[in-house]
């Protein structure tokens, strides 16, 4: 397929990623989404940090048991959010404003009636819930407090959620950015002064935590709406546009049929890795310490694969949108050169600095420091190859087609490195667990540059009309 000669008209106000270099754009675009990964990480370990210091270990376990709970119902609507981002970007591509709002529409509608639920419910329910994950006892009224709070949250993380990714399928990852950073200060900020008190200000103990975390979660988003309609957005709905928040069946459609598959694949990449650590367990508590501390460092090594994937499918779905089939090409390209070289810096980084890298996790405890080097240099540089996965699955979803990345990703995970690991494991030992990585990665590889160049996915479809 070949660059159309006549690109679509671009709407007033949109940041087009229809031209233009397209290295340095995919580079700068992909930055902001990369710094709002990290400072997620960092906003949830520093608020872990002032937990345990200030309130202790069975509040510590109470928020982490909570949280855990929080992480999976965030992830499952992020295949929502990826859907909308694709049919945002691909509208704006094709300079079609009224196709834009209808999604933007649709969207906030529908995770509105989402997100009122999962929090009436999970106020409700916190207790129950808790006791069902087999939440330690001494830790349960702790947590029971802080989930009820954090559920207040849950509309506002879910409605900044839609906003970021319908702003980045527009061509904008600064903004959300720059709010988020604002959300994450005043979290982090406002934590140890509801936690033990200031003044009139009441010790709230743990719950103390979790409003902090609502106060920033709704304070940044309402900040953020001000900041659309102030600056007159192309993508904000007006008084007289109130008739795009009707639910329109073949966008809904849309979003549910392509963005539970994008939201499985989350799924099927933590469902994994929960039975590779009880795979890992078997082998005593100093395989498993160095094996957590391999994970911790990889979750960095791994931001910037997910950060360009992120990119990748935003900028690419603007490309489909405009028909610029050769742009996309080179928006792969450009993209899985720009995993290796930041993902493979990352790797080297580490390797060169890995004992005293997993001595901040470890301490001084040399032969599992000794244990997690090992594993490291096993498993490190095939996270390049799963990353270079990542991003071709990442131009693939842009087009809508989402069903085979999932399947790439569940046959490499499932089908090849848990058995791999679980049956080689008598013979081999842990050697067995560490090498199922980079079989796996290279098998994913493999077979996600087959599907991309041979596939059919430049003829997928993200809308089909509703039946």
């Amino acid at each position: 397929m070949t660059t159309t000669a006549q690109r679509p008209p671009t709407i007033p106000g949109a940041a087009p990623l229809t031209s233009g270099p397209i290295g340095r754009t995919l580079f700068l675009f992909s930055l902001p989404i990369l710094a709002s990964s990290v400072l997620q990480s960092l906003n949830a370990s520093v608020n872990a940090i002032w937990i345990g210091h200030l309130l202790g270990e069975h509040a510590l376990t109470a928020s982490a048991n909570a949280n855990s709970l929080l992480f999976f119902l965030l992830g499952s609507v992020f295949g929502l959010s990826m859907a909308s981002t694709v049919l945002v970007g691909q509208s704006v591509g094709s300079g079609n404003l009224d196709q834009a709002k209808r999604t933007v529409g649709t969207s906030l509608t529908f995770f509105v009636v989402i997100a009122i639920l999962a929090a009436s419910a999970g106020i409700f329910f916190a207790p129950h819930i808790l006791t069902a994950m087999h939440t330690p006892e001494d830790a349960l009224p702790l947590a029971s407090a802080y989930l009820r709070v954090i559920f207040v949250a849950l509309p506002g993380m879910y409605l900044y959620s839609f906003v970021m990714m319908s702003l980045r399928g527009a061509g904008d990852a600064k903004t959300p950015f720059v709010f988020l950073l604002f959300s994450v200060l005043l979290d982090i900020g406002l934590n140890p002064l509801l936690i033990r008190g200031f003044g009139p200000i009441p010790a709230l103990g743990i719950a103390g935590s979790a409003l902090a975390t609502a106060i920033a979660q709704w304070t940044s988003l309402v900040a953020l709406m001000i900041h659309l309609y102030r600056s007159k957005h192309f993508l904000r709905l007006t008084r007289g546009e109130a008739h795009y928040l009707r639910v329109d069946r073949t966008i809904l459609r849309a979003l549910i049929f392509k963005g539970i598959p994008m939201g499985l694949q989350m799924i099927v990449m933590t469902s994994s890795m929960l039975v590779m650590i009880s795979f890992v367990n078997r082998f005593g508590s100093r395989v498993t310490a160095a094996y957590g501390a391999c994970t911790q460092l990889w979750n960095y090594v791994q931001m910037p694969a997910f950060s360009i994937g992120a990119a990748v499918s935003s900028m690419a779905a603007q490309n489909v949108g405009a028909r610029l089939w050769d742009r996309v090409t080179q928006i792969a390209r450009t993209g899985v050169l720009l995993n290796v070289a930041t993902t493979g810096l990352l790797v080297v980084i580490t390797t060169l600095l890995d004992h005293a890298a997993f001595g901040l996790f470890l301490g001084n405890n040399l032969e599992a420091i000794g244990i997690a080097q090992h594993i490291h240099h096993v498993v490190s540089w095939s996270l390049i190859l799963f990353g270079a996965s990542i991003v071709l699955s990442g131009v693939v979803r842009a087009t809508g087609s989402v069903v085979p990345p999932l399947l790439i990703l569940f046959f490499a995970l499932w089908v090849v490195r848990i058995p791999l690991a679980y049956g080689l494991a008598p013979r081999w030992g842990a050697e067995a667990l560490w090498w199922s990585f980079p079989i796996a990665s290279i098998i994913s590889l493999i077979l996600t540059v087959a599907y991309y160049r041979f596939g059919g996915w430049r003829g997928a479809r993200m809308l089909t009309p509703a039946t």
